[in-house]
């Protein structure tokens, strides 16, 4: 050591301790807790949507059984038909049963052409070529799309 220099009789600093993380500071602990709950109701809301489209799943799955079974058997009459009464169930479903059940022809048509997705509409032929013997001359790829697009974005009554 050197007399001359006070500097060398110092200590070296002693370094404070790190600060941790644990415990948590409130402000922490409540910011925690909004994003649980927000996971929570957001996880609520995801279910319950889920649940209430469950009927649209199945009817687009029956759609495409309808579909498959029109392609294998080209019966266009028996499709229209079966389409038709598939509509008309799932407006039940959405909807009330008395503002649906007793529609029919060009009431039921200006029914699913209002409520459904405005760029796949059904043709006009379609209001009476489900309750006829002999099928029109209609595109059956075009009622197939418009059925699909309808069951998938049709308003859901309040």
């Amino acid at each position: 050591m050197n007399p001359q220099d006070p500097l060398a009789n110092l200590h070296p600093l002693r370094q404070p301790d790190l600060i941790g993380w644990w415990p948590l500071a409130p402000g922490w602990w409540v910011l925690l807790t909004v994003i649980l709950v927000s996971l929570a109701a957001l996880a609520y809301v995801l279910i319950r949507r889920y649940r209430a489209n469950a009927y649209r799943r199945r009817a687009l799955a029956q759609l495409q059984a309808l579909h498959q079974q029109y392609l294998a058997e080209d019966n266009a009459s028996r499709f229209l038909a079966q389409t038709n009464a598939l509509l008309k169930s799932v407006a039940i479903r959405a909807y009330s049963r008395r503002d649906v059940a007793a529609r029919h022809g060009r009431d039921w048509l200006l029914f699913l052409n209002s409520r459904g997705n405005n760029a796949e509409q059904f043709q006009a032929e379609f209001a009476t070529a489900a309750y006829r013997a002999n099928c029109p001359q209609m595109d059956m790829e075009q009622v197939y799309r418009a059925a699909q697009a309808w069951i998938k974005r049709h308003e859901v009554a309040p």
